[in-house]
């Protein structure tokens, strides 16, 4: 009789906590979810921050090119701008680069001379790594 009165309190004991034991699994899941849903938010609003930056960059740059002068005879020559063709001919390459009191050009590329100013150009595609301006 008291082996049969302990089972059924143990019983009653076992179903009243079952639904606490359903609830807290829910608890968890919504939990989980939550924290999901903020590192979502987070990595949106860190994607958002990068692509403002870049955007600010990139419009500082153009404000820099409407107000500092480029080079070359037009003044229109910026860095990561090609060369016009122009400048490809032999004649406007500077190979005496220590006499202009400019720095060896690295491997792939020369200076060439455009106006007054110096253009540090990639040999290959003509690509624009530097500007020296001239008086």
């Amino acid at each position: 009789m008291k082996k049969n009165i302990a089972r059924a309190m143990i019983a009653v004991m076992l179903a009243a906590s079952l639904p606490a034991i359903a609830q807290d699994r829910g608890y968890r899941q919504e939990r989980a979810q939550e924290r999901r849903e903020d590192r979502r938010d987070y990595r949106d609003e860190r994607r958002e921050d990068r692509r403002d930056y870049r955007d600010n960059r990139r419009d500082d740059r153009r404000d820099n090119q409407a107000r500092n002068r480029g080079a070359g005879p037009r003044h229109d020559l910026y860095r990561g701008q090609r060369l016009p063709s122009n400048y490809h001919n032999r004649q406007y390459v500077v190979d005496n680069w220590r006499s202009h009191r400019l720095s060896a050009p690295p491997r792939g590329h020369h200076w060439v001379q455009v106006g007054n100013d110096y253009v540090l150009a990639a040999i290959a595609t003509g690509v624009i790594a530097s500007v020296f301006l001239g008086n």
